[in-house]
């Protein structure tokens, strides 16, 4: 993946353009992204939380220390990933302040995402 950054490539930096960089979690199931989740980032975060769902074995992580935001888009497209996983759950990690919000509003209930704040 190139441009916006992707599993296993860093972002390249526009001045003025969001940049989003996703790379596998060492030691576990999951992926790290940093920058931003939106309309310019969404297709890079789409792939990586596709390729996340091909290699989901019960609990995958999704760390979000390093995000400063994520639109409701970029929500839903963790939402969707989600409820489509076979079986298990997604644990996402230090999320920004919005994402369990939009989470709360939209998908009350759902059970297939543990937010750890």
């Amino acid at each position: 993946m190139h441009g916006t950054g992707g599993v296993g490539g860093p972002a390249a930096a526009v001045p003025g353009r969001a940049a989003l960089e996703v790379s596998p979690l060492p030691g576990r199931s999951g992926i790290r992204a940093r920058g931003e989740i939106s309309a310019l980032t969404r297709p890079s975060w789409e792939q990586a939380l596709s390729e996340l769902a091909g290699r989901h074995a019960g609990v995958s992580y999704v760390e979000l220390s390093d995000v400063a935001f994520v639109d409701v888009a970029g929500v839903s497209a963790l939402a969707v990933t989600a409820m489509s996983l076979p079986d298990g759950r997604v644990v996402v990690e230090n999320p920004p302040p919005q994402l369990p919000r939009v989470l709360e509003m939209f998908w009350p209930g759902l059970d297939r995402i543990e937010v750890a704040l």
